[in-house]
């Protein structure tokens, strides 16, 4: 349950958080130009209106929809939410975290529907009208249905919060707020909830309180006070003023997030201190024009109406003073801890809050291999890894795809670090690990590690799921053919090889010309190195269409090409349509994998013989 919280909060702090210098500079202007701000400006007080009511909340709804569906998920939601945004009287910032992502939602499984079934010539005309279309449905809905049910949400979640001041009970949030920051959902929380309500607030009466609630760096600050006087490792003690430096006058809050996990007692401090500077900004009408972001001395005070920095820096100051106060005879009697091993669990934690597979929790059924084209890089991965874990008997499938067509059911998403960005728009709900190469990567080793655990001990197992190509009995002589393995080839520079492989493809009737660019592009965006002295050069997903047929051509390299840190012995460059190149690729990696037969493929002089080692 807590990592599917923590899936939640991430997907909605995901819609705000790119957009948060746009709340600044609305912040700014409300702070600055209202009839009660700084220096009130009728004429940019007009600014401030459309920014909140329109500016804001289709950001956030083209945000969610590119999340979900890329760019024309980010079109198909700004169309969609207009409709939600008229269709209410208050802001909608909520609407637009609902009808962002549905609307990328539906023109997803649109364009899946039609895979495969438009006319040649009118994929244009179709992918603009259907988005037209759709958008427009979709605004009429937002219109006459999503916009009046969330502004009956806002009303019901507005109307909880004047009930809870005018009952003086909002302190009682922090019992909620600083247990859920510690587990990050500090994002979630600010941007998610109590940001729309504080944007509905500002509206009316130029401040809100409820950009105070989780951004006070005061009961952090009082925290790792205590533990730089009182702390008995001194590894921790001579931390913590740095600490409270970073968190301070940064606003990095997750930096004392390790100490109250050394001690999870020691979360009372911070609690109490919330509720003490809640308690006193709703006692004297305190508030704040735009969010504090991040959570800095610097940001609060600079959201702060006229008039209003010295009752602001009050509230931090009282909240830091119970804090401390709280915090520090629990540190005088606790033992020594390590703040090592707190750092360690709190990496964990944030990676499953950020979809990180640090930690393998709950089901895994489906391990999904990206890369760029779907070609080459992540169907060695994938086979490696699926032979790895066969053993493990966890009824796990592994497959392969490319990078933007993750399937909606995968639990883990294995991809290059230079693609993570695009893997979490393409699979938002699958925990993610990021990798250097596909086949020699400790983070491989670490995810192979957390599944062995899994296993151990289990008596009651599935038999192991594959999804391979389906076996045709005999080898492809046409796929690789002799005139296609070069061997005992002097060194050359990367892009040297990565042409000579290119062309050799070209020579040989696979590829256009056109495709040796693609592969050169593709090395660009991200290596082909796959480790092991192996790099399978590959064209990007643009010039798929330029493969004639299937082949496949290794050269060899006794001395080595360089790639970056790394040299590979063995280029295989490759084109593939479909799933014909597959079952070759499982050969090759089941191959290399055996270290004795990869040194003497690295080192052979005999064309025949290494043909042999692939039939």
């Amino acid at each position: 349950m807590k990592n599917a919280v923590q899936k939640f909060g991430k997907f909605l702090s995901s819609m705000v958080m790119p957009n948060i210098g746009a709340f600044i500079a609305w912040g700014f202007l409300t702070a600055l130009f209202i009839e009660k701000g700084w220096i009130p400006n009728k004429d940019l007080n007009s600014i401030v209106g459309p920014m909140l009511t329109y500016v804001l909340p289709i950001l956030i709804g083209v945000k969610g929809g590119q999340i979900v569906a890329g760019d024309r998920g980010g079109v198909i939601a700004a169309i969609a939410v207009i409709g939600v945004i008229c269709g209410s009287n208050v802001t909608m910032f909520i609407g637009a975290m609902a009808m962002g992502p549905f609307a990328g939602w539906v023109i997803k499984k649109f364009d899946k529907a039609m895979e495969g079934h438009m006319p040649a010539g009118f994929e244009m005309l179709i992918n603009n009208f259907s988005i037209g279309i759709i958008g427009l449905i979709l605004s009429i809905i937002g219109y006459y249905l999503i916009g009046p049910v969330m502004t009956g949400v806002l009303h019901v979640l507005n109307g909880g919060v004047q009930f809870l001041i005018n009952h003086s009970a909002l302190p009682l949030v922090a019992i909620f707020v600083e247990p859920a920051k510690v587990l990050f959902l500090n994002n979630a929380i600010n941007h998610g909830i109590f940001s729309p309500i504080g944007a509905e607030q500002v509206q009316q009466a130029g401040k809100s309180i409820m950009f105070m609630l989780e951004s006070n760096p005061g009961p952090g600050v009082g925290v790792l006070l205590a533990y730089a006087l009182f702390a008995k490792d001194k590894v921790t003690k001579n931390s913590a003023p740095g600490a409270i430096i970073i968190h301070f006058l940064g606003g990095i809050h997750e930096i004392y997030f390790p100490y109250v996990l050394m001690n999870p007692v020691v979360l009372i401090a911070p609690i109490l201190g919330s509720m003490g500077a809640i308690f006193f900004y709703t006692a004297t009408g305190t508030g704040l024009s735009g969010p504090s972001s991040p959570g800095s001395i610097f940001a609060f005070l600079a959201m702060a109406p006229k008039g209003t920095q010295i009752t602001v820096l009050i509230g931090i100051l009282i909240a830091a003073g119970i804090s401390f106060l709280v915090a520090s005879p629990i540190i005088k009697m606790s033992g020594a801890k390590n703040l090592d091993d707190a750092e360690d669990q709190m990496k964990d934690m944030k990676a499953q809050s950020k979809g990180i597979a640090a930690n393998v929790s709950g089901e895994v059924k489906k391990i999904v291999f990206a890369c760029d084209a779907g070609m080459g890089s992540s169907a060695m991965g994938a086979t490696k890894f699926r032979n790895r874990i066969k053993p493990l008997n966890l009824g796990i499938t592994v497959i392969n795809t490319s990078v933007d067509n993750i399937p909606e059911d995968t639990d883990i998403a294995v991809c290059q670090v230079v693609l993570q960005d695009r893997a979490k728009q393409s699979a938002p709900q699958a925990q993610l690990v990021t990798i250097n190469n596909f086949l020699q990567d400790p983070n491989l080793d670490a995810l192979f590690a957390k599944l062995e655990a899994k296993a151990d001990g289990s008596e009651e197992v599935a038999a192991a799921v594959e999804e391979e190509v389906e076996e045709t009995g005999s080898f492809n002589d046409k796929i690789m053919v002799e005139e296609g393995i070069k061997v005992g080839l002097s060194s050359v520079s990367k892009e040297e090889a990565i042409k000579a492989a290119g062309k050799l493809l070209n020579e040989l009737g696979y590829v256009d010309e056109e495709y040796i660019d693609g592969m050169i592009e593709r090395e660009k965006t991200v290596t082909t190195y796959m480790g092991m002295g192996v790099a399978i050069p590959h064209g990007t997903a643009a010039t798929k269409d330029r493969v004639k047929k299937t082949g496949i051509v290794l050269l060899q390299y006794p001395d080595g090409v360089d790639f970056g840190d790394e040299k590979a012995n063995l280029i295989i460059g490759i084109a593939g349509i479909g799933d014909e190149h597959l079952e070759l690729l499982g050969k090759i990696t089941t191959v290399i994998g055996d270290e004795e037969q990869l040194e003497k493929l690295k080192a052979t002089k005999s064309v025949e013989e290494v043909l042999a080692m692939f039939k």
